[in-house]
């Protein structure tokens, strides 16, 4: 039997970049995921409320030791959340700034998994073609907007341009506005940290969080090849710097809930964010 080796892959598509090793991935994914039907009662059929995605176009992370890590955003993370939240009742609309097409970590896609792959399918043509965030900001800002919240899924991908716009921040700062929910897992949270962007005090000083923890970053992903290199900063510590409680300091699928701000620490927690943002979704539109 082959010895599955810790040393990351290069990405053949990309200068200096590289995949995570075969042994990281042997124990990070899976072919199949915990999804295990819809735990909600009745579904929403109004056909007006929807949820926005903010997704990431860029796969390049440059590391501390400049090789660039070939990421994006998780599948689980993105796929999972956007399962419970359909099958609510609500439709999903997915933006990047760019317009560009969506990056998935494709070597994570549990692609055993029928009614995630399903799913996944049925929104192809969105991650494709999504919208450009900025040319929709008035529609999803105005006071007759459809939209009940909006969801940032997580993969490392999510740490590269969000967290720097402005975009994103006036998403962030209509949601805490107008009582909408604000979605998000893993390192995901790094797109919050636009609600520091020009503003006297951090859009989230004082709020609990749980989010993927620093010491995997600096320790296991390292230890096993995951990543190429340490990363130039690090979110946990950075949320905390901006006032920012962290709840956990493992991955254990925790979730939790502060005011209208939802999160999750890890793919682990896809699921239970799931189930939970459904549920307060149909709590918005009863």
């Amino acid at each position: 039997m082959t010895k599955l080796t810790i040393e990351p892959v290069k990405d053949r598509a990309e200068h200096n970049a590289y995949f995570p090793s075969d042994y990281s991935l042997s124990i990070y994914t899976s072919p199949v995921t915990n999804f295990d039907g819809f735990k909600f009662d009745k579904s929403y059929s109004g056909g007006k409320y929807k949820v926005l995605m903010i997704a990431t176009d860029e796969r390049y992370l440059q590391m501390a030791n400049n090789k660039y890590f070939s990421t994006g955003n998780h599948p689980v993370e993105t796929l999972l959340p956007m399962l419970h939240i359909n099958g609510a009742g609500f439709e999903i609309d997915i933006a990047t700034l760019s317009g560009n097409s969506v990056k998935l970590e494709m070597w994570a896609m549990p692609e055993k998994d029928e009614r995630v792959m399903n799913f996944y399918n049925k929104y192809l043509n969105k991650f494709e073609n999504p919208l450009k965030l900025d040319t929709i900001l008035d529609q999803v800002t105005a006071e007759d907007s459809p939209y009940l919240g909006v969801f940032i899924p997580g993969g490392h991908g999510a740490l590269i341009n969000l967290p720097e716009s402005k975009e994103v921040k006036n998403v962030l700062k209509w949601a805490l506005n107008n009582d909408k929910k604000i979605i998000t897992l893993c390192h995901g949270p790094a797109a919050l940290l636009a609600g520091a962007i020009d503003e006297k005090e951090f859009l989230f000083k004082g709020y609990e969080m749980t989010v993927f923890p620093d010491s995997i970053d600096e320790g296991a992903n390292q230890e096993i090849g995951y990543m190429p290199g340490k990363l130039k900063w690090l979110l946990a510590e950075k949320l905390e710097s901006l006032g920012v409680k962290i709840l956990n300091e493992a991955i254990s699928g925790q979730v939790h809930i502060d005011r209208n701000l939802i999160t999750g620490d890890s793919p682990l927690a896809a699921n239970n964010l799931g189930i939970v943002v459904a549920d307060e979704l149909l709590k918005q539109v009863k």
